[in-house]
């Protein structure tokens, strides 16, 4: 090779490697790792992704047990005081009558309350017309019969309230001891089991599901809120689920599955307690990582910005690592101030240095939540009680006015009458002067076992409105009615003998004032009570043991009238 040939080759190699080549070189030496290193990060992101989401579902379905765990710890909740308070109605004589007239109207997803028999036949419930229904085939009753504990049921159609509900079974017991073969049952609405789930609902790719051990969904999302009552589609899934309950001996957990001809998927699952119910989350992988493809051609043009983002790098460790674990926690002890006490902590939001912090705002939120638990049941308690009169056996006062508020919004939104009986027992004061306070005391009570057999045979609500004086609330009836019940009263007393010597009939009588309203949003309560009053200060000065109707022969007191006897 001749030595000007050389040097030609070597001027081309100088051209070829020269600061633009180099500087093309360098950037492709720079880019192209980065291109590859990139592109693997992201597939490796894709399967994380799909971890990620399997973790944050597990996580919303643990949230969401709790949450139904919380329904069913106050269904238990409720079955136990009802028994209690089921059994103080027993001490005073009128179990079926207390239970129904503390039944709580607050807890939506308890539909009603039952009491079941031996034999299987509905001998109380808070709903009217169930009495002796047979529901001696439900296999709730019997696990609850042999279990002795609270039981939750299948997927049942309810005989009382015509719908798919949950029961739960709970053993009767009274002053500590149990009832041979009674059960206390309660409807549990199906529909609030599906709201706790909204949070896992409307996202593509996921479904969730609570099925009971038949394969039922009982409570979706409102995106699935159509495959309630219906058995999965996918009839492999439940049993694939039994089948990694009894390999790894928990009752909860995730695998992956592939079922049918449909692609792989990641399923979570967990017991709801107390119940063969379970909750199953299902993940579509394939679902899942169309989106992380997008965001892998993304990222290609992302590229572009390496440099910006190695900057902005710094900034956003700080904040990922610090402040953002420092503004959940923060978050956390707010929603704790205004009593949100469900909010936790989730483990995979914070960096493992915040982890110990975070399990003292759980364990304290946990210790609230119990706390004030505690602290309802125990007002429950207490509420009950104060709304009892311990020596007619019937509701007090306070019990009465309750029951006369709701009744009166319930018959103006029904557009139905509402009537009241005063009743006032005639020359009671003489009565204690003869026979003592012990014997007025016992009379009382006979009296308070009459008026609520009364009641509970024409569907009203007898109280002990105050000294010798009380009242019948009579849903729904109009006069005839009213005056025909009361006169049931009067002559119900009348029967009863009981010894007077300072009257006039020698025996306990009663005068009764009727009065009959349709409540609107111009009157007040107080003036159906003022009218039962005048009807009742008719009545003793027509000659008392009788029944006077509010407007007949009765000129009104200038006030509320003292029924002194």
């Amino acid at each position: 090779m001749s030595r000007n040939s050389y040097n030609r080759r070597k001027m081309k190699l100088k051209r070829l490697f020269g600061i633009r080549g180099r500087l093309v070189l360098l950037a492709l030496i720079l880019v192209i790792p980065l291109m590859l290193e990139r592109a693997r990060s992201l597939e490796d992101a894709r399967a994380k992704q799909i971890a990620a989401t399997s973790l944050e579902y597990k996580a919303l379905a643990n949230h969401t047990i709790d949450a139904q765990r919380l329904v069913i710890s106050s269904v238990e909740a409720v079955l136990k005081s009802s028994s209690y308070i089921y059994a103080l109605g027993t001490e005073i004589s009128q179990p079926c009558m207390v239970m129904r007239a503390s039944f709580r109207v607050d807890l939506p997803w308890i539909l009603h309350l039952s009491i079941v028999d031996r034999a299987g036949r509905i001998q109380c419930s808070t709903l009217p017309g169930v009495t002796g229904l047979d529901l001696s085939d439900r296999q709730y009753l019997k696990k609850a019969l042999v279990s002795r504990s609270l039981v939750l049921s299948d997927y049942v159609l309810s005989r009382v309230v015509h719908r798919p509900v949950l029961m739960a079974a709970y053993p009767l017991k009274t002053s500590g001891k149990e009832h041979p073969g009674a059960i206390i049952v309660a409807s549990i609405n199906l529909g609030w089991m599906s709201s706790v789930m909204r949070e896992l609902g409307g996202r593509p790719g996921v479904t969730a599901l609570l099925v009971d051990s038949n394969g039922v969904v009982l409570a979706a999302p409102d995106d699935l809120a159509s495959t309630v009552t219906h058995p999965l589609a996918d009839k492999a899934l439940l049993p694939a689920v039994v089948a990694h309950e009894n390999s790894t001996g928990v009752q909860s957990g995730s695998f992956t599955y592939r079922g049918g001809n449909e692609g792989k998927r990641t399923v979570s699952f967990a017991r709801l307690p107390g119940s063969t119910a379970r909750l199953i989350v299902s993940i579509d992988e394939a679902a899942i990582s169309a989106d992380i493809n997008r965001e892998i051609r993304l990222a290609y043009i992302q590229l572009a910005f390496v440099c910006l983002l190695v900057l902005l790098g710094a900034l956003l460790v700080v904040e990922g690592l610090i402040m953002r674990p420092i503004q959940i926690l923060a978050g956390i002890a707010q929603k704790l101030g205004r009593g949100e006490r469900d909010i936790r902590a989730a483990r995979h939001e914070l960096p493992t240095e915040f982890m110990p912090l975070a399990r003292a705002f759980n364990t304290m939120a946990t210790q609230l939540t119990t706390r004030e638990s505690e602290l309802l049941a125990s007002n429950n308690r207490l509420s009950v009680i104060a709304t009892i009169d311990t020596v007619s056996g019937l509701a007090n006062r306070r019990g009465f006015q309750s029951r006369l508020d709701f009744e009166w919004h319930k018959a103006d939104q029904t557009d139905t009458e509402l009537a009241l009986l005063m009743i006032d027992v005639d020359h009671f004061k003489l009565y204690n002067d003869n026979y003592g306070h012990l014997e007025g005391d016992t009379c009382l009570a006979r009296l308070g076992e009459a008026l609520a057999g009364i009641a509970a045979r024409t569907t009203g609500f007898a109280a002990r409105y105050g000294g010798e004086e009380f009242c019948v609330l009579l849903p729904d009836t109009d006069v005839v009615r009213a005056m025909e019940i009361g006169e049931m009263v009067r002559s119900a007393v009348h029967d009863l003998a009981i010894p007077h010597r300072a009257s006039a009939s020698q025996n306990v009588t009663l005068s009764v004032g009727v009065a009959v309203t349709r409540p609107n949003p111009t009157m007040r309560i107080a003036d159906l009570i003022e009218a039962a009053d005048a009807a009742l200060y008719a009545a003793k000065h027509a000659g008392r043991d009788c029944v006077i109707e509010h407007g007949r022969h009765d000129p009104p007191p200038p006030a509320r009238i003292s029924m002194a006897g």
